[in-house]
């Protein structure tokens, strides 16, 4: 059976775990080769080596999606290792809760610069290469179509209480990707959004003492849901539970591949019929 990603170049954002990782590695079985992102080498290198290991092709790129230069690093990689680019999974990000009235500024500004100015850099990073490749392609008669694939979430569709950072960033990236699609359909490019609701990673899953965190840029950011809450939460679930990080990347892998090649600006809800 031919892999319905042969030979296409993929970056993947935040794929050294959860969510991520499963969309590099479905990825990479259906032969993408793929960049992969982690703010730790530990969990990047061991994603590539799992790639490996299955007989695909996968390289690291170390680093904050927030930093300054890591776009243009990013795209480097993929162009310096493989040569192209075809697939953009901004992917990477946390969420840093609060009410309203105990947010503070850093609060709000983080999770804007992880999970829509870091993605908006990377798109520009990307964008000489797109433009140029398109024309290329479109003067020899071999148009390709190229994939974005940005990651949302249901916070940015309905909105949450407690999250009104994380709701605005990623309604934030629900425009970006409508008003991508419009300025890149020209260059062949299909720029669609997968807005997630309950997927069970280390960022929701109850912690087994109760209290667990992340550190990230020097704070410690709490992660894990109650218990209690997350089973009343899966039980308003249609399908009676929060989603597995595998089920996750087949949403974003229907973006991926050619039976999408028309579906552009479109956001879809990965979330067990959940509205």
């Amino acid at each position: 059976m031919t892999r319905k990603l042969e030979g296409q170049v993929a970056l993947v954002s935040g794929s050294g775990r959860g969510i991520g990782r499963e969309i590099a590695l479905k990825l990479a079985r259906e032969g993408a080769r793929v960049v992969i992102n982690d703010l730790d080498a530990a969990p990047a290198e061991q994603t590539v080596a799992d790639i490996r290991a299955a007989g695909g092709q996968a390289v690291a790129c170390v680093g904050s999606v927030t930093e300054a230069g890591f776009a243009e690093r990013f795209v480097d990689t993929a162009l310096s290792t493989y040569g192209d680019l075809h697939i953009i999974v901004n992917n990477a990000g946390y969420t840093w809760d609060n009410v309203v009235q105990k947010m503070s500024d850093e609060q709000w500004e983080a999770m804007l610069a992880v999970h829509l100015t870091a993605p908006f850099r990377i798109l520009r990073a990307a964008s000489g290469h797109i433009r140029e490749a398109a024309k290329r392609e479109a003067e020899a008669g071999t148009p390709v179509h190229r994939k974005v694939v940005n990651i949302s979430s249901t916070s940015g569709v309905y909105g949450n209480a407690g999250q009104a950072n994380y709701a605005a960033a990623k309604a934030g990236i629900n425009g970006l990707t409508k008003a991508m699609a419009k300025e890149w359909g020209r260059y062949k490019v299909n720029v669609n959004s997968v807005a997630f609701g309950l997927i069970m990673t280390r960022l929701t899953e109850a912690p087994a003492d109760g209290d667990a965190s992340i550190a990230i840029a020097g704070q410690q950011i709490k992660v894990g849901v109650n218990p209690n809450i997350l089973k009343s939460v899966e039980q308003t679930i249609p399908l009676g539970r929060g989603g597995t990080p595998e089920e996750a990347a087949g949403a974003v892998y229907l973006f991926c591949i050619p039976e999408s090649n028309y579906v552009s600006g479109q956001v879809l809800v990965c979330g067990g019929g959940k509205p």
